[in-house]
């Protein structure tokens, strides 16, 4: 008996909305075509175009955003007495070289990759959208969707809030999205209900002093020594300043400063990232961060110029929503299917979304089941196994149908 069907052989309820082999095999080509072509936040005009595209020749009437890239489409007319569900994927790739080896996708763009699966991401709410499409002529969708593909998700402080401004979220009641894991076997999500990111900041901090010769750093403000005490001692102070469970890091990526190695230098400049657990701790991190620099600088009687630039709040996911993932999963995969999954240090811009309305974020398998290697996230040689893309229009398609009945 087909899946398509009212019920199983169990006399169980099945919904309909399984992917067809043939858009399978067409969001796979889509996929690794977006793989090929991968561009930087604000800049996805290819990928919002393919996007376009795809959704008019379903009948569908996608609107670019304001900021002319990512796009919102609505399947089913909005009704205001029954907000929507909105289904979000984020376009955008990195700025880092593709170093798969004998890929037949891999970028064609020098210093560009879709490394962090967004890709995938975009492939199964397109997938996801024309699924749900179909069965709304078929007048089987009792509520309407909205797809929502955002640019910038790795541009601080995100696209998200570009895309709230042009409207995403107005009639939306709930919203969910995935992000690719390459933790958990494909055919497997991860949910959590509670916090599953955190909170990701950008630092930058310029210190200044008289410089000299080495010979005599008494009469100079030692700034090599000053920038160094910062790096080491102002993760430790902040850290001391609240409740360890909060997780709050201060972690540096970038340090400059000098140019001989007899010449104290008169500037210095360092930089990083600061990330949280906890929400609470999260809005309290600027003042606190601006705190232990200065106190270190002004010990080395060097002056501080810093730039705190707010990036993300925490993914905290709504129980109910999270429930409804997980019941969507278990419909479509069984219930062993669902694995628990533990907070990242990353961070992730559909947490604004979460501000405004309930939602949850799901982490969608990505490593093909036995394989023993690691693929990590940002890195040149990360790719998914694809018969994920299935698994995440199926697991959309049945929330949708699910919420719709609630």
């Amino acid at each position: 008996m087909s899946r398509e069907s009212e019920a199983d052989t169990t006399g169980q309820a099945v919904l309909p909305g399984t992917l067809p082999e043939g858009l399978r095999a067409e969001l796979v080509a889509f996929r690794r075509d977006l793989h090929m072509h991968p561009e930087l936040g604000n800049q996805e005009f290819r990928t919002t175009a393919a996007i376009k595209a795809r959704l008019e020749r379903a009948g569908l009437q996608p609107q670019v955003l304001a900021v002319g890239t990512g796009l919102i489409c609505d399947i089913g007319e909005p009704d205001p007495a029954r907000p929507m569900l909105a289904l979000r994927a984020d376009i955008d790739a990195l700025p880092i070289p593709d170093t798969k080896v004998d890929c037949a996708y891999r970028s064609t763009v020098p210093d560009r990759a879709h490394a962090c699966g967004h890709d995938v991401h975009t492939a199964v709410v397109l997938g996801a959208g024309l699924v749900l499409a179909d069965l709304h002529r078929q007048g089987r969708l009792k509520r309407a969707v909205r797809l929502i593909f955002q640019p910038a998700e790795e541009v601080l402080p995100g696209g998200a809030s570009d895309a709230i401004e042009s409207g995403a979220l107005e009639g939306v009641g709930r919203i969910v999205g995935v992000h690719c894991d390459p933790k958990v076997d494909a055919g497997r999500i991860g949910l959590r209900h509670g916090p599953i990111t955190s909170a990701c900041d950008r630092l930058e901090v310029a210190l200044n002093g008289p410089g000299g010769h080495t010979a005599r750093p008494h009469l100079t403000t030692d700034l090599v020594t000053a920038v160094a005490r910062v790096v080491t001692d102002v993760p430790a102070l902040v850290a001391r300043r609240v409740d360890a469970r909060a997780g709050l890091a201060v972690t540096w990526g970038r340090i400059e400063s000098g140019h001989a190695c007899n010449v104290i230098p008169q500037h210095a400049e360092l930089s990083g990232t600061v990330r949280c657990l906890d929400l609470a701790s999260w809005r309290a991190a600027p003042d606190l961060v601006h705190a232990a620099i200065d106190e270190i600088a002004n010990l080395h009687r060097a002056k501080s110029e810093i730039n705190y630039i707010r990036g993300v709040p925490p993914v905290v996911n709504d129980l109910e929503t999270t429930d409804l993932l997980r019941d969507a999963m278990a419909i479509r995969c069984g219930v062993h299917s669902v694995e628990d999954t533990e907070q990242s240090l990353g961070g992730e811009d559909f947490s604004w979304y979460l501000e405004q309305v309930p939602g949850a974020m799901a982490r969608l398998g990505v490593r093909t089941p036995g394989e023993w290697a690691v693929r990590d996230l940002h890195q040149g040689d990360f790719d998914a196994d694809e018969s994920a893309i299935t698994v995440g229009v199926e697991l959309f398609t049945a929330a949708a149908l699910l919420d719709a009945d609630r």
